[in-house]
């Protein structure tokens, strides 16, 4: 079984600069990795590091040491010490991600905010279109919604966009930071078998899931994040 991303011996703290240079250690010695066809899932209680984790994977923080290793257009790339343009070029090709939260352009509609990952790895508009509006319909959200900014949605319907972005790509690797969260039951199944059909197509997925009842249906190994706290060695 490929295995596309490995994480190895990462470490991460943040520096308050406003705080005489105070130094908070995030995490240490970070090792796992997801296996393609299967769903991990990082557990643990909230502060310590879960989400800092997926925002390193992703190149939002940077790592004070350690390798995060990706496997890219056939080779193998170190998204710790990777130039910014290889980062970009990995979210466009290999590595996708659903936050939280949508951001949203002014004026443009959500059936495009849907397809735009797709029109910009160079499928057709009317494909990218099309695959839209499939997902926006699986997901319950009404017609009349789909020309319209998603900026004006309720939280809910902004995060089926959000979902709906995140899924219409067929991303080596996905990673989902609590992409249920402000869904209702009915689009939480929706999204647990959006998940499962992923896996089934044989997509790596490392996720932030707090509702117990969605973990227990999508996860495959659950790694607790706690071992990785420097509170927690230190205790």
């Amino acid at each position: 079984m490929p295995t596309p991303l490995i994480v190895s011996d990462v470490c991460k703290s943040f520096t308050m600069h406003l705080r005489d240079g105070l130094v908070l250690p995030v995490v240490r010695n970070v090792n796992f990795s997801v296996a393609s066809g299967t769903c991990s899932v990082l557990g643990g209680p909230s502060g310590v590091g879960k989400s800092s984790i997926l925002k390193m994977l992703y190149g939002n923080y940077a790592v004070d040491s350690g390798q995060i290793l990706v496997k890219h257009n056939g080779a193998i790339v170190d998204l710790a010490t990777a130039e910014p343009r290889t980062i970009l070029e990995i979210r466009r090709d290999t590595m996708g991600y659903v936050s939280q939260f949508l951001r949203t352009v002014p004026r443009v509609s959500a059936l495009d905010v849907v397809a735009e990952p797709l029109t910009m790895r160079g499928v057709g508009q009317s494909e990218a279109l099309e695959r839209a509006r499939d997902l926006l319909a699986r997901l319950n959200l009404p017609k009349d919604l789909w020309q319209l900014p998603p900026a004006t949605f309720s939280g809910g319907e902004q995060q089926r966009v959000n979902i709906a972005r995140g899924f219409i790509t067929d991303h080596a690797i996905l990673l989902l930071d609590e992409p249920t969260a402000s869904l209702d039951a009915q689009n939480r199944a929706v999204v647990v078998e959006l998940i499962r059909q992923k896996k089934a197509d044989g997509v790596a997925m490392l996720g932030i899931f707090h509702d117990e009842d969605v973990r227990a249906l999508v996860a495959d190994t659950i790694l607790d994040v706690s071992q990785f706290s420097p509170r927690t060695m230190a205790a």
